[in-house]
């Protein structure tokens, strides 16, 4: 009989949320490291930290020191940090002076759709590199669709989904059901529908939880 140990992880997140990028290559080096021991059942949920981001989006750094009171200083520190923790975990920043936010309904709209495709972790991966690596609008169309193709889903059945009201529904439904579950902050790591851990957390948190959660599972 194999010892492997199983776990469904639900992420909360957000496609413009920074720390949902490091936090998921942190965890993702953890699983590699439980390799062998720990199996993962890993799906994206929507959130959306800026829902009322217009088509187009607003400058990124007034919108910083509009919604958390940021000086440029603070907004400078704040974003080395985060340049910093995303090279130290794989992941490439580029907060460039013309950087935009983005509305990322229609992205959790295709993530959705993506769900049962097993590429639903590479279409949030292209996301995020659209958007902080390439400092791309992933609100804009062909940015969606180009990150579609460049994880080798149906460009053509993701078009469709963009042009309809597909998906719609269940976003808003999973944003409501994570808000009344109490989340208000992203990444959430939701494990077995009964452990929580929060933030874009080193590798050995995640290990070490994980390995705890596994334990306590199966005693």
């Amino acid at each position: 009989m194999s010892d492997l140990k199983e776990l469904k992880i639900d992420v909360v997140s957000d496609v413009v949320c920074p720390w949902c990028a490091i936090g998921y290559k942190n965890l993702e080096t953890a699983v590699q490291r439980l390799e062998g021991d720990i199996d993962i059942d890993l799906q994206w949920h929507a959130y959306e930290l800026n829902p009322e981001t217009p088509v187009g989006g607003n400058p990124h750094r007034q919108m910083l020191k509009d919604k958390y009171g940021m000086s440029d200083e603070q907004y400078a520190s704040n974003h080395q940090r985060i340049t910093d923790m995303g090279a130290q975990a794989g992941f490439e920043f580029n907060f460039r002076e013309e950087m935009r936010t983005s509305n990322t309904f229609d992205c959790h709209r295709l993530l959705l759709w993506a769900k049962d495709s097993g590429h639903q972790t590479d279409l949030k991966m292209a996301f995020f590199q659209a958007y902080f690596t390439d400092t791309k609008d992933v609100n804009d169309r062909s940015v969606i669709l180009d990150a579609v193709a460049q994880v080798g889903l149906d460009v053509d059945a993701a078009a469709a989904v963009l042009d309809s009201d597909q998906f719609a529904a269940e976003v808003r439904a999973e944003e409501e059901r994570y808000q009344q579950l109490g989340i208000q902050s992203v990444p959430t790591y939701i494990v077995n529908d009964q452990y929580a851990i929060s933030g874009g957390q080193p590798p050995e948190v995640f290990e070490q939880a994980l390995r705890q959660i596994a334990d306590e599972m199966s005693a």
